[in-house]
């Protein structure tokens, strides 16, 4: 995996930060498989996310 591929795997998917922390998840998209992450911010409020892969949209 590249600099600039592992980089964009560690950034919230909601936001654009990057992911860190024990409160942090990283997840499997339930429609496709792609590697998802997200912050503990976003993951506390709920905010919805999109695959970039292939565009599900979960809470």
């Amino acid at each position: 995996m590249s600099d600039s591929q592992q980089q964009a795997a560690n950034q919230c998917v909601s936001c654009g930060i990057q992911v860190a922390g024990m409160n942090a998840a990283r997840f499997d998209c339930p429609e496709c498989g792609t590697n998802i992450s997200r912050c503990a911010k976003c993951r506390k409020q709920s905010n919805l996310y999109e695959c970039p892969d292939c565009g599900f949209r979960g809470p």
